[in-house]
């Protein structure tokens, strides 16, 4: 009987021990138990420009979509077959659930921070500011693609079903939040330092960036509501205004395990699926475009010396091709470190030369703001200045003021090369340059070229009421409807 009475006693003991320590026991201690606000931005950050950067058929189709590239063996997706592989359903989801859904969930935690001290307040508001700009960069694209879409009610967990908002109205919302944090931002304090894969956690490069992307934004309003557009462009103005010459907002990949998605799915993978396409190489050749040895490499071994071949050939657009018959991709895009851009001078330099051709007040003249997206370009691309000075003085080249949709369309989109998303959202802006329907295009492009991304199947299914209203809301869920600022 003692030795039954000892045994309880040691029991009791042991229970009481665990139960003083009961949250150390249920507590993972190799696991945080709340990531960092930072962690999150920084985790958002990189899937946002992977998202951009990959060439992956299941989830970036942009390359194609703006006749940059083309493919050589599958050719569902130059022929508009974006079902097959569910890419609206994936795009989708990489844009709420891996990019917006971490940006507000580091929104959240930052906000519940305890910043102690004058410095530490204005840095942590400068890191909430700088979320909502990333943010805003993302709806916009995500406008961009479907149109109407979740927006007030996304990324609320306890919304399950969210509505689908207009687009032009969540284009003026987006002004207004970016001109908000923008004029928000503090550059005298920090933000997230090197956790900030973008900028460093410079804040006063982040307060050229909102207001790059008010221009960004304010340029695709001129044809759906030109007031609008002439004063978010002014706006982006203001101040110390956008990028200038040189500056820009990109991820700088390290290598390794954090490499390129091009180089991990065009060299890594080992794979040839795809070539340059006809349609850009083409336009180049017929320009003498200087950037073509940094954009493609030289045809069949060809050299300048021998004119037997043509130097730089690409593959026609939705057909079969060899992938051994054409030029390939060049040496620096392809490296494991190679950058990824996702806003810049460039791009600020033609919207600028665009609003000036449409009469806005810009502070310089359309062929000055044209020149210097073209040498902004250039020179991004490794080329001299002499290499400007001798494309620029082509007579086809050269801007024209009669026909400026042409001049900015064309030098816009062979700017944004690599870019996909951008050259062909250029594209559908200005219809420059004239893109080809491929040979067998499927069905439901009706006969013409892909303008926008139709709702993925998870939405129609789950989300059937306000997926049924926002098609409605747009004419009818189709990839040949245009998104409300394209109107040619």
């Amino acid at each position: 009987m003692k030795r039954i009475y000892l045994i309880l006693i040691v029991l009791i003991g042991i229970s009481l021990s665990c139960t003083e320590n009961y949250e150390d026991f249920n507590t993972d201690k190799k696991k945080p138990v709340e990531v960092p606000g930072n962690s999150l931005f920084a985790n958002a950050q990189k899937a946002l420009a992977d998202e951009i950067a990959t060439p992956q058929v299941n989830l970036n189709v942009w390359k194609m979509m703006a006749q940059y590239w083309t493919a050589t063996t599958y050719l569902d997706e130059p022929n508009y077959d974006i079902f097959t592989r569910a890419i609206p359903d994936n795009t989708y989801q990489v844009y709420y659930r891996n990019v917006l859904s971490d940006f507000s969930a580091a929104k959240s935690v930052i906000s519940d921070e305890e910043a102690v001290g004058v410095e530490a307040t204005a840095a942590k508001q400068n890191r909430l500011h700088i979320i909502t700009l990333m943010e805003c960069y993302t709806y916009h694209e995500l406008v961009d693609i479907f149109g109407n879409i979740p927006y007030t009610e996304a990324c609320n967990i306890d919304i399950i079903n969210p509505v689908y908002d207009d687009a032009a109205t969540i284009y003026s919302d987006l002004i207004n939040r970016v001109t908000a944090a923008t004029e928000g931002l503090d550059d005298a304090y920090g933000s997230f330092g090197s956790e900030d894969l973008y900028m460093s956690g410079d804040v006063a490069m982040w307060k050229k960036f909102g207001r790059t992307l008010l221009i960004k934004i304010g340029i695709n309003l001129a044809d759906v509501n030109s007031s609008l557009a002439q004063s978010t462009i002014a706006a982006g103005l203001d101040g110390d205004g956008p990028f200038t010459f040189g500056e820009v907002c990109q991820i700088n990949y390290p290598g390794g395990s954090n490499s390129n998605q091009l180089y991990l799915e065009v060299v890594a993978s080992g794979r040839n699926d795809f070539v340059p396409c006809a349609t850009m190489v083409d336009i180049m050749n017929t320009l003498n475009d200087p950037r073509r040895d940094n954009y493609f490499t030289l045809y069949n071994n060809a050299t300048p010396d021998d004119p037997s071949d043509d130097l730089f050939k690409g593959g026609p657009y939705g057909a079969p091709n060899n992938f051994t018959q054409f030029s390939g991709f060049a040496e620096p895009i392809l490296q494991p470190d190679f950058p990824m851009v996702l806003l810049d001078y460039t791009e600020v330099a033609f919207y600028l030369a665009e609003a000036a051709a449409r009469g806005y007040s810009v502070g310089g003249d359309a062929e000055t703001w044209y020149n210097n997206g073209v040498k902004s370009s250039i020179l991004h691309w490794d080329g001299t200045e002499d290499d400007y000075n001798t494309y620029i003085a082509q007579a086809n080249v050269a801007y024209d003021a009669a026909n400026w949709e042409e001049s900015i369309g064309t030098q816009a989109w062979l700017a944004y090369y690599i870019r996909g998303f951008q050259g062909w959202t250029s594209w559908r802006r200005l219809d420059v340059p004239t893109l080809i329907m491929p040979p067998n295009p499927d069905d439901n492009a009706n006969g013409q070229i892909i303008k926008r991304f139709t709702y993925p199947v998870n939405e129609q299914t789950l989300n059937k009421i306000n997926y049924e209203a926002a098609s409605e809301a747009i004419g009818g869920d189709f990839i040949w409807k245009r998104v409300f600022w394209d109107l040619n």
